[in-house]
């Protein structure tokens, strides 16, 4: 039997939680979650009988595997797609068509979350939520003895986690860093491996949710900003997912770019809002869309890699039973990206045996 660890509970957690329960090698897998949710960024909250993914916006049919997961896998019931398409708009707030050729692009009527949610289910994994790891130890540098070579986790409670045959990391690729520079293990390999990750570049998004009463008119599901100049990166229009919006009702996911979220990341929340509604009025072109009836927001600190990781690095960690997964290795900002490198990580610790 693999005994495994999983530090963190995204979508590429579940999907590699999900691929080695299905493994011929028998596995015993134990998920730490700090929160109180599932599937990381791909994150969905309901409001007064509305439903809306404030992080990642859909998930795209662009690798065949990612596709037989969501289609053969899970069940697809309540699988939809959002048929309008993705328009641009430049730093002037000109907008303008899109290509939209780039595929399908999915989300449930109950939200991403979803996604998470029945990988998980569909295991024996052990899924512990608001548990916080803060150290990662080895016991052959703690303290040798007939079980050399075990992972253990250890908890902001005090709790202790283990023993794992592996271990695997999907926080964000700063907060892996952190967890790496407390471990107690091989300082060689440990230092190396969190100075490729330190590595990794990271957009921080500040992202405003606004509901209206009436619905917007608009040929379009979303805008984005192509040249990255506009303090707007996005406008999602969450009425164009099926079973989210109520008919005759309205709800944007306004998310700006990193300039702009990072200048104002810890200033009060109220005005953020307020100036994201101003910029997202002028951008439609509609005054209504100022004045809200109900607001939401997420700061999302280490929202989308720019970049992966080097990859002799994680291959000397992955030779001592410690692998890193999520979109920021496979150094795609795409939930497809995440959830196909979770599982090739699976497939890795299957060959290992």
């Amino acid at each position: 039997m693999v005994r495994v660890g999983i530090v963190g509970a995204g979508a590429a957690a579940a999907a590699a939680t999900a691929a080695l329960d299905d493994a011929a090698t028998e596995t015993e897998i134990t998920v730490l979650e700090k929160s109180r949710g599932l599937c990381g960024r791909a994150a969905t909250r309901r409001r007064n009988g509305i439903v809306y993914d404030y992080g990642a916006n859909y998930v795209k049919n662009d690798d065949k595997r990612v596709v037989d997961l969501l289609t053969e896998t899970l069940d697809t019931e309540g699988l939809v797609d959002i048929a309008a398409p993705v328009w641009t708009f430049d730093s002037d707030g000109t907008v303008s068509e899109g290509d939209d050729r780039g595929g399908r692009k999915w989300t449930y009527r109950r939200g991403l979350t979803q996604i998470a949610k029945r990988l998980f289910a569909r295991t024996d994994a052990t899924v512990e939520r608001e548990t916080r790891v803060e150290t990662l130890l080895r016991t052959d540098e703690r303290d040798g003895g007939s079980d050399a070579g075990d992972w253990y986790l250890a908890d902001a409670d005090g709790g202790r986690w283990g023993p794992f045959d592996v271990v695997l990391l999907n926080p964000p690729a700063p907060q892996t860093v952190d967890l790496l520079r407390s471990a107690e293990w091989d300082a060689d390999v440990r230092d190396r491996l969190a100075e490729a990750i330190d590595d990794v570049p990271f957009r921080t998004i500040w992202t405003g949710v606004f509901h209206y009463p009436f619905e917007l008119d608009r040929p379009y599901y979303a805008l984005v900003n192509t040249d990255k100049e506009h303090d707007i990166g996005w406008i999602g229009r969450e009425e164009c997912k099926p079973g989210h919006v109520p008919d005759g009702e309205s709800l944007l996911i306004v998310q700006a770019n990193h300039e702009w979220s990072v200048d104002h990341y810890d200033e009060p929340h109220e005005r953020n809002r307020e100036r994201l509604a101003a910029l997202a009025a002028d951008l439609l072109g509609d005054q209504r869309v100022y004045e809200p009836d109900w607001t939401d927001h997420q700061g999302w600190r280490y929202a989308l890699p720019e970049d992966g990781v080097a990859r002799d690095p994680l291959q000397l960690a992955e030779a001592e039973g410690l692998y890193c997964l999520g979109d920021w290795v496979a150094g795609d900002a795409r939930l497809h990206a995440a959830l196909r490198n979770g599982l090739e990580v699976a497939d890795r610790i299957a060959d290992r045996g």
